[in-house]
């Protein structure tokens, strides 16, 4: 099942609701023509699934960032070996990551702003875990994890490549406001199985293809990211793990268009502009 949150486009737009995109995706991740959002009470997350009397054409609607985190977007750094070596790092001996701040959340075709501070901002096509039960000290078993994943998503984590070198850390260059584009919506039919045997991460710059990798590649699989995170910090419904990025990133300027694939879930797209 596909979960976006979405508002209705025109004049007067009214206020962000959860609904279920209904429709098969092309080989692009793109839905096909005659796919429609039906509208659900409230968040599902909390709320579960409760349809609504209330059906638009996705065409119709503006989608948004299927979450809005209420406290963390924890980001694992160095989870694909190709990556970790064309940055010159070595490959962590247990998964490595930092927190961005949920205000770094935008959705699909929204603008990703390269702040003043910065003249050199990168891209990375990331897989992404939502979070959907307040869990701590989770078990590394594909069925322990199944229980408190409510979907996955499709990442960018816009990283300040220049900032990153020269703090030595990824806070600031990681955590800007639009900095972490979401979306397009929540597959919530998660296979861990299928993501351990690979599904495909691409991304693209202006239409060229710059990354090109798999899942099948993760160094720590999402059971153990799940279970190293909440063994130090207690994840809560909406919070967002992004899973690390394949190698190929590479800089973004004003003006250039950034796409997301992961296949069987979607593709996201935002353009670059100047803050």
């Amino acid at each position: 099942m596909r979960i976006a949150r979405f508002s209705v486009a025109g004049p007067g737009q009214g206020d962000p609701q959860f609904g279920v995109v209904t429709g098969e995706l092309d080989e692009y991740g793109q839905p096909e023509e005659g796919a429609t959002v039906v509208a659900l009470a409230g968040d599902p997350i909390y709320a579960g699934i409760n349809l609504l009397d209330e059906v638009h054409r996705l065409e119709d609607v503006r989608l948004l960032a299927p979450v809005l985190p209420r406290s963390k977007v924890v980001a694992i750094a160095r989870n694909y070996a190709r990556h970790a070596a064309e940055l010159g790092n070595d490959v962590p001996a247990e998964p490595l990551f930092f927190l961005k701040p949920n205000t770094s959340v935008i959705g699909p075709d929204e603008a990703i702003l390269r702040p003043r501070a910065s003249e050199e901002l990168h891209y990375e096509g990331e897989l992404a875990v939502v979070i959907g039960r307040i869990c701590r000290d989770v078990p590394a078993t594909a069925e322990d994890v199944a229980a408190v994943i409510h979907g996955v998503t499709v990442a960018n984590d816009v990283t300040a490549r220049d900032l990153q070198r020269r703090d030595g850390h990824f806070t600031r260059a990681k955590g800007f406001d639009t900095f972490c584009p979401l979306g397009p919506w929540i597959e919530t039919d998660v296979d861990l199985a299928r993501i351990a045997e690979g599904l495909r991460i691409q991304a693209f710059r202006n239409g060229d293809v710059v990354q090109d990798g798999s899942t099948a590649d993760l160094i720590f699989d999402i059971p153990t990211l799940v279970a190293h995170v909440s063994s130090v910090m207690t994840l809560l419904p909406g919070d967002v793990i992004l899973t690390g990025t394949p190698e190929g990133v590479g800089p973004i300027e004003p003006g250039d268009e950034i796409e997301v694939y992961v296949a069987g879930i979607g593709s996201l797209t935002n353009k670059v502009a100047a803050r």
